[in-house]
């Protein structure tokens, strides 16, 4: 979730957790990461989160951030453990980088490292620690935002040719969104309607939970909501989001302007 006000995210997280084991496959793990300012607050657990305490005392907690990720695991690298649960994060220019990742790449352990070491054993721990080694050693304190944009659109494109690269990644500012497979978002903003989750009977009327000037966007795997217009991300297209607002690199020229 990217917000332009500090939002909860109980409604989303509802949904999403009920896939970790119930209603979808994800049963290895699940962990979801709240911005607050330049760091995170951070839950992990290596079991199903359908079943977890945990999970269900988070749904009923209003923690709000304008940058939210999650993720629920299926194992196909690495063991499940603790270490192996996403999101990962590591500080770079005194932020606290967050990632998760779903798919599978193939060779990524070939690519050399940088000063980042993966503490676990999956493929995406690994492809995270390249990519902050590749953005140090490229950039020695924090660049402007189009200019990191663009550069983490370059490296999402090396990895997008190695396999499945479904990807989050923020360092605070920016929420990144690549889609290596299938990818969809939905920008909620006045005027302000009723949703439904598709996972559980629970609908919300937004109009009675924000504001006027709110925006809000919410990136998933598959739609969340079934009454809700969701837009499908193109493979290989990578999704930049501030304060609720989506721009797209496109895949083919991700280096380019935005569209």
């Amino acid at each position: 979730m990217s917000a332009n006000v500090p939002t909860d995210i109980r409604f989303s997280f509802a949904g999403l957790a009920r896939r970790g084991g119930e209603t979808g496959p994800h049963a290895d793990g699940w962990g979801i990461s709240f911005y607050e300012g330049r760091t995170t607050r951070s839950f992990h657990e290596p079991e199903p989160s359908s079943r977890s305490q945990l999970a269900r005392l988070l749904r009923d907690m209003p923690i709000k951030s304008c940058i939210v990720l999650g993720h629920v695991r299926r194992a196909n690298r690495g063991r499940v453990s603790l270490e192996n649960t996403h999101p990962f994060s590591r500080e770079l220019w005194g932020r606290r980088w967050t990632f998760a990742h779903n798919g599978q790449l193939k060779g990524v352990k070939r690519l050399e490292l940088g000063a980042f070491t993966p503490i676990g054993t999956t493929d995406s721990e690994y492809a995270f620690c390249w990519m902050l080694g590749r953005l140090q050693t490229r950039f020695r304190t924090l660049p402007r935002p189009a200019t990191l944009d663009r550069a983490v659109a370059d490296l999402c494109a090396e990895l997008h040719g190695l396999g499945v690269f479904n990807m989050l990644m923020s360092d605070s500012r920016t929420l990144y969104a690549h889609c290596g497979k299938r990818l969809c978002y939905l920008t909620r903003r006045a005027p302000f309607g009723k949703a439904t989750l598709i996972d559980e009977d629970w609908t919300i009327d937004f109009a009675r939970e924000t504001g006027p000037n709110d925006v809000v966007t919410v990136v998933a795997t598959q739609a969340l909501t079934r009454d809700e217009h969701w837009t499908v991300v193109e493979r290989g297209d990578m999704l930049t989001l501030r304060e609720g607002e989506v721009e797209v690199l496109r895949g083919s020229n991700a280096s380019a302007d935005a569209t």
